[in-house]
């Protein structure tokens, strides 16, 4: 039992950097080779995890060609249009100025009633609302309604508006994090003058406190949501 542990350890190890080296992306968002990819890795790292009768090498050293493979094929997606399009296909269009694209949804196997509960999803529940919609390589729908039923922006109804900042963690579980607060321009001071705006003496009383996208300060105190 000790070794099928340790096995494990090392297994678990050695998938958490190759996951990390793969890249940030999640299950929905994968191309249809990183998928597969994904899955073989699990596969060659559960029969060795299991049956200590094959050595561990075996597992990791396939694990490894398979991470090599999935790198190349994602630095040749990168360069090459051509094989871009042989590896992860092309986005094809199901809906067209408001007309469903039937020979499009026969060839890709689309059902009609899954496509109408993604555009209800999205809130779009009339077809004929539908500018375009495309079907991507990863299987999500992406949606691009007709400008009559997009809601207006700040531009289109002539606003000015700020940019929004990029929000920044300055204090996590009581701690001030240094090197966040430099990096937004905020001294120790002038972030304790603000707490002090707020009633808070202490710096260590707080949960959570945020540079937020409109450039204030936001604090969230220790404890304070217990009771709802």
């Amino acid at each position: 039992m000790l070794l099928i542990a340790v096995r494990a350890l090392i297994l678990y190890a050695v998938l958490v950097v190759v996951m990390r080296l793969m890249g940030k992306r999640q299950i929905g968002q994968l191309q249809p080779f990183e998928l597969v990819i994904t899955i073989v890795i699990a596969e060659l790292a559960v029969i060795p995890m299991s049956n200590t009768g094959i050595p561990l090498t075996n597992g990791i050293i396939g694990i490894l060609v398979l991470l090599a493979a999935e790198i190349f094929l994602s630095l040749l997606v990168l360069h090459s249009e051509r094989a871009r399009k042989i590896i992860c296909g092309t986005p094809t269009i199901l809906i067209s100025n408001g007309k469903l694209m039937t020979g499009n949804m026969r060839r890709l196997r689309v059902n009609l009633n899954d496509l109408l509960e993604q555009l209800r999803s999205k809130e779009y529940p009339n077809v004929s609302d539908i500018a375009y919609a495309v079907l991507e390589n990863n299987g999500t729908l992406s949606v691009i309604p007709r400008a009559s039923v997009k809601p207006p922006t700040a531009k289109d109804l002539g606003t000015a508006v700020t940019e929004p900042r990029f929000p920044i963690t300055l204090i996590l579980d009581g701690h001030v994090n240094l090197p966040n607060l430099q990096l937004a321009g905020i001294t120790v001071d002038t972030l304790m003058q603000q707490a002090k705006a707020r009633g808070i003496d202490d710096l260590r009383d707080v949960f959570f406190a945020q540079l937020t996208t409109d450039g204030t300060i936001d604090f969230h105190l220790k404890g304070e949501g217990d009771d709802v």
